[in-house]
């Protein structure tokens, strides 16, 4: 069950405080699997739309996590989990009983953006973490939670094959140890060594120039977002 750098980096960012832990987009299902493996909540969902994925997914977990018809999480040394193939946008969590924590990766940020806001807005009354990693469109995704008036709980910056990635931990405000979230991220300009300040630095810089190139397609809509981007300041510390 060998995870890639980014899904390792994902994995570390889930705390044991949930009831119910979502992977969506979750195609192979590892990052998933792992979470079963680790018992890090007592219950875990695997969501996808692809149907012959997830028909192989459910038959590696009935494989490797077999559950009885009424399993006690207590006395199993994993988390029991469900699979469900469905589109992500309408799942319905006020009929799991907790708290959730939503994770989406491997979009743009684009869609998940409307990924997000289904599940806000279809499922008012839960209460619900989302945990994200968009592959671009970090901004929009980043409006979109703002628009949301959802909080920030921790953000980290990371490459993986020369990609770079933010990964964001969202939540309601009114939750312990929640932030404003910035439009072009905070902590992830906040270095404690060399290599997380040539980190940021490249990244800084290779978003930049992406969006000086949009300038010349999009003219003037892109410039507050230049102009939010261009006011960073790195911090070395």
């Amino acid at each position: 069950m060998k995870l890639s750098k980014r899904l390792q980096k994902i994995e570390s960012m889930v705390s044991s405080q949930y009831d119910h832990i979502w992977d969506c987009c979750c195609d192979h299902g590892l990052l998933g699997a792992k979470l079963v493996t680790r018992k890090a909540a007592p219950y875990v969902h695997f969501v996808d739309l692809v149907p012959e994925l997830m028909d192989q997914l459910e038959n590696k977990l009935k494989r490797y996590f077999p559950i009885g018809e009424e399993p006690n999480f207590h006395s199993l040394s994993y988390s029991q989990w469900q699979v469900h193939c469905m589109d992500l946008c309408q799942l319905q969590l006020q009929e799991f009983k907790g708290k959730h924590l939503v994770i989406i990766a491997g979009v743009g940020g684009d869609l998940m953006s409307t990924m997000v806001k289904a599940i806000a807005q279809n499922n008012a009354a839960a209460d619900i973490d989302f945990l994200l990693c968009p592959v671009h469109h970090q901004y929009t995704l980043r409006q979109q939670l703002i628009a949301l008036d959802l909080g920030l709980k921790a953000e980290t910056l990371m490459i993986e094959n020369r990609r770079y990635y933010e990964i964001i931990l969202a939540s309601p405000h009114n939750n312990n140890g929640v932030s404003t979230i910035s439009p072009v991220g905070d902590s992830i300009w906040q270095c404690r060594n060399q290599e997380e300040f040539n980190l940021a630095s490249g990244y800084l810089n290779k978003t930049l120039a992406h969006y000086q190139r949009q300038q010349l397609k999009r003219g003037a809509e892109v410039q507050p977002i230049i102009d939010a981007y261009s006011a960073v300041t790195l911090q070395y510390s």
